[in-house]
């Protein structure tokens, strides 16, 4: 597996890669199925095609990349294999293996090489890598290119690949280094969502990244009383979806299950999140990726707010406001006021950029009046257009 670092670098340099001659007919005009067909080496997978109902998927306007397994690389599948996969039982997941096969797009053999990886219509996301003038997707050997069809495009390979069929909890499991994690997971109640739903993207802290947490915090995070904040812990290393290297450090940030968004960064040839270092990048689960990360994630504690929340403070600070400036403690009002705007200020995330200002502007400008009642209204009017739009998102 490559370093996130790697993966994140300028795609690789092109290279000459020798490959056999195109096939002899003109295959233009007619769509992938219908290609493959006629090629006559192709019968399994058309075949697997139509038990898993893919045919007319592949047959519409695409465009599609087919990484397509000639019989000869079907038979190289352990005995009863495909026997097995072609049982109606078995139809879903035949059919994440087929579309484990099948690219977004026109992805043509010379891009192919520039490649580190791409992600298919399985949702998980192939090895590209090009070798001793061979290109390799996974473990095969890509031995035919640009197969030119109406909705797209074929290359052919010598291999059946297959994508992971873990779930994320299996997966770090059979790691070995995710124990505490794992235990953790299973103490805050979160071990059979990774399970079982998703897709998500797990941020992963290995056994040793536990074991750098001050002496007792981990044991006092499993008590069964602090089950809520061992949860909320965890959920902020997941991101729903499923976000690979090069998208993750191109976005800068994530927002996680917990709510609060984690910072994603490369400087000086090192891949963070947060703080943590990351070690290993795209591990595929069949309901989601894990990055491998030598720290545990804590999150601020301060709570970020809701623009509902913030709305209900402003409400209540509004309607207490206004009894104490009706009684005329209009210093005391326009103190409420400033204080209520600042907690907003701080505490709202994503919020609107012209509430901000308007609320920025009002705290400065009220600063330079030596009226309190003036004060208190300045600020009760920022408050007010911030709960209108705020109220309205």
């Amino acid at each position: 597996m490559n370093l996130f670092v790697k993966q994140f670098a300028a795609l690789a340099t092109a290279v000459t890669v020798s490959f056999s001659a195109s096939l002899s007919y003109s295959a233009d005009q007619k769509n992938i199925v219908e290609t493959a067909v006629e090629a006559g080496s192709f019968k399994t997978l058309a075949t697997a095609l139509k038990e898993a109902e893919l045919v007319s998927a592949l047959q519409g306007k695409g465009p599609f990349t087919v990484f397509a397994p000639t019989d000869a690389a079907f038979k190289k599948l352990p005995e009863g294999t495909l026997k097995t996969l072609l049982k109606p039982e078995n139809k879903s997941k035949l059919a994440a293996i087929l579309t484990y096969h099948v690219v977004p797009g026109k992805v043509t053999a010379a891009e192919v090489t520039k490649l580190s990886g791409a992600t298919t219509l399985n949702g998980q996301r192939v090895d590209i890598m090009t070798q001793d003038g061979k290109v390799m997707v996974d473990g095969a050997t890509v031995v035919k290119t640009d197969i030119k069809c109406s909705n797209g495009i074929i290359h052919v390979i010598d291999q059946v690949i297959l994508p992971a069929d873990k779930n994320l909890v299996e997966t770090a499991s059979a790691a070995g280094q995710f124990k505490t994690l794992l235990t953790a997971a299973t103490e805050a109640g979160l071990a059979e969502t990774l399970a079982n739903k998703g897709p998500f993207t797990v941020f992963a802290p290995t056994d040793k990244a536990f074991a750098k947490l001050p002496e007792g915090t981990l044991e006092s995070l499993l008590k069964p009383e602090n089950k809520q904040k061992l949860a909320a812990i965890l959920k902020y290393h997941v991101v729903a979806g499923r976000v690979y290297s090069e998208d993750a450090l191109s976005a800068g940030e994530a927002k996680t299950l917990q709510g609060s968004k984690v910072k994603i960064s490369a400087t000086g040839g090192v891949a963070k999140v947060n703080q943590a270092k990351i070690l290993k990048t795209d591990i595929d689960a069949s309901n989601g990726v894990i990055h491998v990360i030598d720290a545990v994630l804590m999150p601020s504690k301060d709570k970020k707010l809701t623009a509902s929340e913030a709305c209900h403070k402003i409400r209540e600070a509004v309607a207490e406001g206004a009894s104490l400036y009706n009684c005329g403690h209009y210093h005391q009002t326009a103190t409420l006021y400033r204080k209520t705007m600042q907690n907003v200020l701080t505490g709202v995330e994503d919020m609107p950029a012209e509430v901000s200002t308007q609320m920025r502007q009002a705290l400065a400008h009220s600063k330079n009046m030596h009226c309190a009642s003036q004060q208190a209204w300045t600020l009760r009017n920022a408050l007010d257009h911030a709960y209108a739009r705020m109220s309205a998102l």
